[in-house]
């Protein structure tokens, strides 16, 4: 599996970790781009300090010690002459995880001013999977049009809105499930929680 996972400053740093936990299990390749609002918001929330993406990588693996398959290749935010700013470098799909609703109005209208949204452009371009995690609540009727648009576009919108049926027991629980729910939308069964019996 080779994807591009970006963290596009929005609350919901839970998510990004608990994908990226579980991406490193799995083997295959991924570019990771962070932006700078998500690195304080992930300092934020975890009540830690990470200044660069790498940082976050090395948070996910001091903290649950993931048992590494998975190489990461950081890209900069700024260049939107990285190597996966073009239609010419191949993945399997894009996840923007946890997405500001920025990031979903500039995908949305085609603006490629960072490589967040150049990939995720190149990604709906080249007909590529680009499932985008928006972390906001409640939506106004501008956050509903650009999701339906690019819905449209082909991308998949999938809310940050965790299941309870599981019975989560901690913050991490909550984590898993939204990141299951990519890895499932990926073709993967990540095993991250329990599948509803009926």
């Amino acid at each position: 599996m080779k994807l591009v996972v970006a963290l596009a400053g929005a609350s919901g740093s839970i998510y990004a970790a608990r994908f990226l936990k579980a991406l490193s299990e799995i083997p295959g390749e991924s570019y990771l781009i962070v932006s700078p609002p998500s690195l304080r918001i992930f300092s934020e929330e975890y009540e830690t300090s990470v200044s660069k993406p790498e940082d976050i990588l090395d948070f996910v693996q001091v903290k649950w010690k993931p048992d590494l398959k998975h190489k990461f290749h950081i890209r900069s935010f700024h260049d939107i002459g990285s190597d996966i700013a073009s239609g010419s470098n191949v993945w399997d799909a894009m996840v923007v995880v946890p997405c500001s609703m920025k990031t979903v109005a500039s995908i949305n209208s085609g603006l490629t001013e960072n490589l967040i949204e150049r990939a995720a452009d190149v990604s709906l371009k080249e007909r590529r999977r680009l499932i985008v995690v928006p972390r906001e609540t409640p939506y106004n009727r501008v956050h509903l049009r650009n999701l339906l648009s690019l819905d449209e576009a082909g991308a998949i919108i999938l809310p940050a809105s965790p299941g309870f049926y599981q019975n989560p027991k901690t913050l991490d629980d909550l984590g898993d499930f939204i990141a299951g729910r990519i890895f499932n939308l990926l073709g993967v069964d990540a095993g991250l929680y329990p599948k509803w019996e009926g």
